[in-house]
């Protein structure tokens, strides 16, 4: 059932079950493979000298300035560009909700990334995590609900626009940004789901993300624009980049981070039942056999590496393959792109929409801080 709450919100109850489908282990080199400053969730650009975006792009790899005909693509750059802005990351500074890093990044977005191109924003649906969840208990265990548990001072009261939720939603529908949600689905897939889509259609794909599980998507047509604190600023994150920092193909990123692990996400590595086994042997294994599927098809039935190793895998071959389960960005949620979020974005409220929600912070920043005083003082 799709529910248009308004023009530019649309919020999809699930049809099927929130099981998940078999999971498989391709990896293809194809186009589809497979985030004063205000800080947002860790990330690893910074260590890269990744593209910024500052009305020009510099782009550089390792903090080396790339000569300018290797920095243009021009098949892939004559492709229309469609941004998916993964909103949940940005409603934080640091672990704390933020309704001001918010506005802080998604103002630095529309003025030095996006301008006029599609902009298809993409939030958590209600018990996202759940299926992960039951295999993996850790499985972000850490993380705040950031509508539900606003601090006291970033509430807003009933004489105000509403709660941060509606808020948020304000803010989109004026600057002409679609909204997708989609219960019992993490942004994270729904944005798979539609990039794919998206691709198929002959557009390239950026997704503004802090989130590293992105990479696991990145290909010569799939790009990661990250907001990075230490610069004010976005940054682009290309194959290039990719390649430069873990020497090694994006089609491996998947299979690796199910070997090494992933801490941000609360997913435990192999190394926490089988000391020893490191990122080093792990990649030197998958480029040999192609995926984790290949490797451990391969170890069952013949010796694949070093003794450690060869015991690691069999012995942790359903724990490597749960672990596939949780960090796989799913591409079979219920949902379609639509025509009229490919359509050339109207800006022209982008600055006075922008204004008045930081207006709005301030006018309820002032109240609250009135309310303790006279709290204090009685």
């Amino acid at each position: 059932m799709v529910q248009i709450a308004v023009c530019s919100y649309v919020h999809i109850q699930p049809r099927l079950s929130l099981t998940p489908p078999p999971v498989s282990f391709p990896c293809r080199n194809s186009k589809f493979v497979t985030s004063a400053p205000i800080k947002t969730k860790k990330t690893e650009a910074g260590k890269l000298g990744a593209i910024t975006a500052s009305g020009s792009l510099n782009q550089t790899v390792g903090g080396q300035l790339l000569p300018e005909s290797e920095s243009k693509n021009k098949k892939n750059t004559s492709k229309k560009r469609v941004f998916f802005l993964d909103v949940n990351p940005l409603c934080y500074e640091g672990s704390t909700p933020s309704l001001r890093s918010f506005g802080h990044w998604v103002s630095l977005f529309f003025s030095q990334v996006t301008h006029t191109d599609p902009v298809i924003a993409v939030v958590d649906g209600e018990r996202g995590s759940e299926h992960r969840r039951q295999l993996l208990p850790s499985y972000k265990a850490h993380r705040i609900k950031f509508l539900r548990q606003l601090s006291a001072s970033q509430r807003f009261s009933p004489g105000h626009v509403g709660r941060s939720h509606g808020v948020i939603m304000d803010v989109f529908r004026k600057c002409n940004v679609p909204v997708i949600k989609i219960e019992g689905h993490e942004a994270d897939d729904v944005v798979a789901t539609l990039a794919g889509q998206v691709l198929q259609r002959g557009y390239r794909v950026v997704i503004a993300s802090p989130d590293k599980d992105f990479k696991q998507l990145i290909s010569e047509d799939v790009q990661i624009v990250m907001p990075l604190a230490e610069l004010d600023r976005w940054s682009f994150y290309t194959l290039k980049h990719y390649v430069s920092q873990y020497n090694c193909d994006p089609c491996f990123d998947l299979s690796l981070r199910c070997i090494v692990g992933d801490d941000v996400d609360g997913v435990p590595g192999i190394q926490h039942v089988a000391p020893g086994f490191g990122r080093k042997t792990a990649l030197k294994l998958l480029k040999k056999h192609g995926s984790l599927e290949n490797l451990l098809n391969a170890a069952a039935v013949r010796t694949v590496g070093k003794q450690y190793a060869q015991d690691a895998l069999t012995k942790y071959a359903d724990y490597l393959r749960r672990n596939y389960e949780v960090l796989a960005l799913r591409r079979d949620v219920d949902v379609q792109l639509k025509e009229e979020w490919l359509v050339k974005r109207d800006t022209d409220n982008d600055s006075t929409t922008l204004s008045n929600f930081f207006k709005l912070l301030e006018g309820t920043q002032k109240l609250t801080h009135q309310s303790g005083s006279n709290f204090s003082n009685g």
